[in-house]
């Protein structure tokens, strides 16, 4: 037939979608005219979004379609989005009355025959699609092999199956979970954690001169943000198709299959620049996070760099937030979401208390998974800080503990840039403070926002005996991150700092910028005592030694001097100066 009317078959390599109604004859059965209706106004919407996904109408048969896409990865996101609209739309319909449809995808070579599709490629979309849960989605190896990493969704590797009249056997795999026919796991848990898209900002004003400036922000914060430890940051080839529409956050959380939604817009003004940024959680269309950033104008690139710096650091923090609030409301929390709990409680500040509840998230989470590479991290910083911040008579095996650990992760994932860090944060701790600056550095060309890294390296200028240049690379730290959640560590390496080269009173304001930015971190509190009993305010130097010991009750002169990383002494020396002031404010000698 083919050759009669074209003269020769032809071929094209094509994603091709099967889908039909799960149950279709039962819903018949209780309502004809309204499944008809029903499957009718569903079809409308579907039709659209192949549409708007490159699709074509193949044709329909009875209650399912045939689609054919150029581009597998469109076809995935066409089904994951008809899905949740699906879900969306059945929300409030008992569970018998819910239409819910089942979606094979397969890449393969098909027959071209008139506006019809035939061959192997077909028939495996539509067994794959008989296969599928009620509500899921199922794809073959061959269209894995394609979607892998470039779409925000998780997958179940379902093995090799035989599907009837397919010659061989096909690996499949499942998409995300199946909003199944009981209606118990709806289809938004397979949204990525950390998923997030950044819209184009909009250019307030219009200037044209000012779109290359405002466009670069977007670019560049969505390349940042994807250096964010687990993030799936959706690629600004696609979040550039929605530049300069109107946006219903909610919709495009589930067209996309993300949690976060970050919009923002850029307004000049004389000669100064206004950024405002807001973070929405898609789910329920609230605004998590809104910051405005009003810069001088100067070199248009490098004040870009820093506001995208600043953005990163602080969405960082506040997707962690997010994430630990959301994982507290899981009934049956994952790795990952015992991973940001634990987060959550490291950022609250260095005490035994929260160290301690971090680490049981940590340890809870590699229970489940062993190889939580993120968790394995997380674990070894609690050694770390533990070994710092003097909690522990013996700093040294915590640091031991956190080496190994680090060195373990760092030969799975060597270019991990939060485990470099925190290895070159214990050599500094161990007297090896210029192996452990490099691994610093390191972890900057790895993630040039990672201010923490500078946090580090200013420490380590002050175990090398250095504390006039501490200042420097803290202020570098906070020009990439001023509302750090970890800056009270780093007021408190500038006090050090100071007190070393007896710039007291300098010592006492940065001192007390610490407490202040984090009043949960005992050693702060211990040090700023040193120095206001070294200025002669011995009263608030009391007073502060009672509120660190509120914190840690078993720290100790004796502890301090005892975990002393360095023999020589000039080192010795500074120590000393600071358990004299602490003996002098009330710390118990041990």
């Amino acid at each position: 037939m083919a050759d009669a009317h074209q003269g020769r078959v032809g071929r094209r390599l094509a994603a091709i979608v099967a889908a039909d109604v799960a149950g279709y004859s039962r819903l018949m059965g209780l309502d004809e005219v309204g499944t008809a209706r029903t499957l009718r106004e569903h079809r409308k919407v579907t039709d659209a979004l192949v549409a708007k996904h490159g699709g074509r109408l193949v044709k329909t048969t009875g209650d399912g379609v045939l689609l054919e896409f150029p581009s597998v990865v469109d076809a995935v996101e066409c089904a994951l989005a008809v899905q949740a609209g699906m879900a969306e739309r059945n929300e409030g319909l008992s569970q018998d009355r819910r239409m819910l449809f089942r979606i094979g995808i397969n890449l393969g070579d098909i027959l071209i025959e008139g506006e019809d599709i035939l061959g192997d490629g077909v028939n495996i979309a539509a067994r794959l699609e008989g296969i599928a849960d009620p509500g899921g989605i199922c794809i073959s190896s061959s269209a894995y092999d394609q979607v892998r990493g470039k779409v925000a969704v998780e997958f179940t590797d379902l093995g090799e199956q035989t599907l009837k009249n397919i010659a061989n056997p096909i690996r499949v795999y499942a998409v995300g979970v199946s909003a199944n026919a009981d209606g118990a796991v709806p289809l938004s848990t397979s949204i990525p954690r950390l998923s997030i898209v950044v819209l184009p900002f909009a250019n307030i004003g219009g200037d044209p001169e000012q779109e290359y400036f405002v466009d670069g922000v977007t670019e560049s914060l969505t390349t940042d943000l994807s250096r964010i430890s687990s993030a799936f940051v959706i690629a600004r080839n696609t979040a550039f198709t929605f530049k300069g529409k109107a946006i219903d956050v909610k919709k495009l959380g589930r067209e996309l299959n993300v949690r976060y939604v970050l919009e923002g817009s850029v307004q000049r003004g004389g000669n100064r620049l206004r950024v405002n940024v807001q973070l929405i959680d898609v789910e329920t269309g609230s605004h998590l996070w809104a910051e405005r950033f009003d810069k001088p104008i100067g070199d248009l690139f490098d004040m870009q760099d820093e506001i995208v710096s600043r953005l990163a650091n602080t969405l960082n923090a506040e997707l962690i937030k997010a994430e630990a609030r959301r994982a507290e409301r899981s009934a049956r929390p994952d790795a990952m979401d015992l991973y940001f709990q634990g987060r959550a409680f490291l950022n609250k500040g260095t005490t035994p208390a929260f160290t301690a509840r971090a680490r049981d998230f940590f340890v809870r989470a590699l229970a489940l998974d062993p190889d939580n590479i993120e968790a394995a991290i997380a674990a070894a910083q609690v050694d770390f800080s533990v070994g710092s911040s003097f909690m522990a008579d013996d700093g040294r095996a915590h640091f031991r503990a956190a080496e190994n650990a680090l060195n373990s992760v760092l030969l799975r994932a060597p270019n991990h840039p939060r485990g470099r860090m925190l290895l070159g944060a214990v050599h500094i701790q161990t007297n090896r403070v210029a192996r452990g600056v490099a691994e610093c550095q390191q972890a900057l060309a790895l993630d040039r926002n990672l201010a923490e890294a500078h946090g580090f390296i200013g420490l380590g200028k002050y175990e090398l005996g250095r504390g006039e240049e501490v200042e420097g690379h803290i202020q570098e730290a906070l020009r990439l991150s001023p509302r750090d959640t970890r800056a009270f560590l780093w007021f408190m390496f500038v006090g050090m700092g100071k007190f070393t080269t007896n710039a007291d009173l300098e010592a006492v304001d940065w001192f007390r910028r610490s407490v202040e930015a984090n009043p949960n971190q005992a050693l702060s509190h211990f040090h700023f005592a040193a120095a206001l009993a070294a200025v002669g305010d011995l009263s608030e130097a009391r007073s502060s030694v009672e509120t660190g010991l509120a914190l840690d009750h078993s720290f100790t002169i004796r502890r301090y001097r005892v975990n002393a990383k360095a023999d020589n002494a000039t080192y010795l020396a500074r120590r000393e100066r600071f358990c004299e002031g602490m003996r002098i404010a009330g710390v118990p000698e041990g």
